[in-house]
């Protein structure tokens, strides 16, 4: 009986040893993970410093940024290159790179004002709860790593609808963009798209160069509920081949609600008064007269099909390129 009990413990251990060997590991010629974790919260830390240096030439600000990181390469007894290389094999390991992302994102967020925007200006909509006037509704990934090489370069995202909304709601996105650029041109694009109960689908957009808070407002559109919110992120240069690094980091995603205030009735009575007098005053004006820019038998124009709500609705239609 102890003899068999002997053999089961030495085969589960020869089971044990047989699993831990047949794990992957980091190749030898890179930087190991918990390693370049450390290197890696140190590196954005030091691009922080440099990008809030009190001066105003981009020249001095692009040394004093190289001073940094070589400090950090130095510190960890790694090599300007050893670290490039590293980067790009834990990114090209999607799973891998985005769990140790997610531990060096957590590391950052402990640091005040790490990427150069105050606690305030990133927080302030953290604690809102979803169901609330003003309300940070992103549930999906708050981190993310971008190269400019496809599929690395664009990552969509869809927020859900759900009955919270209400007609007259406002958006706001908001993030900390790093880029890690050795070499070219920065280009990092958010895309938002909102599209409503009648179809009309609202777009924005803005492109960003440079590391630090970034943000996108699209503006309520009345009178129509909110059928869907999509969007993407994009970094663009991606036929420029390089074996340079060329990374961006977008980091503390939110995407704030804003529900419209509603009016009480004494204000809506008002309102309403003084839209029948402004209709009254445009009934005594809009008769043909010397002083009336309108003349007898022009044709009235289709007010809304040039507006910048139905252009934008047109453009999302017609196929995107990217």
């Amino acid at each position: 009986m102890q003899s068999n009990r002997l053999a089961m413990v030495m085969t589960a251990a020869l089971c044990l040893w047989l699993v831990a060997a047949c794990k992957p590991g980091t190749p030898s010629e890179y930087i190991q993970p918990d390693d370049m974790e450390d290197i890696l919260v140190d590196y954005h830390l030091a691009r922080a410093m440099a990008e809030r240096a009190t001066t105003d030439s981009y020249e001095q600000k692009n040394y004093m940024q190289a001073l940094y990181i070589e400090a950090v390469m130095q510190k960890h007894g790694v090599t300007k290159a050893e670290f490039d290389s590293s980067l790009i094999y834990y990114f090209r390991r999607a799973d891998r790179f985005d769990d140790m992302y997610e531990r060096v994102s957590e590391r950052l967020d402990e640091q005040a004002l790490v990427l150069g925007a105050s606690e305030r200006e990133i927080g302030m909509y953290s604690t809102f709860n979803a169901t609330g006037d003003t309300a940070n509704i992103w549930s999906d990934r708050k981190n993310l790593a971008m190269l400019t090489v496809p599929p690395y370069n664009q990552w969509d995202f869809e927020v859900p609808v759900d009955t919270t909304f209400r007609q007259g709601d406002s958006f706001l996105m908001q993030f900390m963009a790093d880029f890690m650029f050795e070499d070219g041109s920065r280009d990092g694009v958010i895309f938002l798209a909102v599209t409503y109960g009648n179809d009309t689908t609202i777009c924005r957009n803005t492109h960003f160069s440079s590391s630090g808070f970034q943000q996108l407002r699209l503006n309520a559109f009345d009178g129509h509920d909110i059928k869907r919110i999509r969007g993407f992120f994009y970094l663009g240069n991606s036929s420029e081949r390089s074996t340079t690094t060329r990374i961006l980091f977008v980091n503390n995603i939110q995407f704030v609600r804003f529900h419209q205030k509603e009016k009480k009735k004494d204000e809506k009575v008002e309102e309403s008064s003084v839209k029948q007098d402004s209709i009254a005053r445009r009934a005594d004006t809009d008769s043909v007269g010397s002083g009336d820019l309108r003349r007898a038998g022009d044709g009235s124009l289709p007010a809304d099909s040039g507006t910048a709500v139905h252009r934008m609705g047109r453009r999302m239609s017609e196929p995107k390129t990217r």
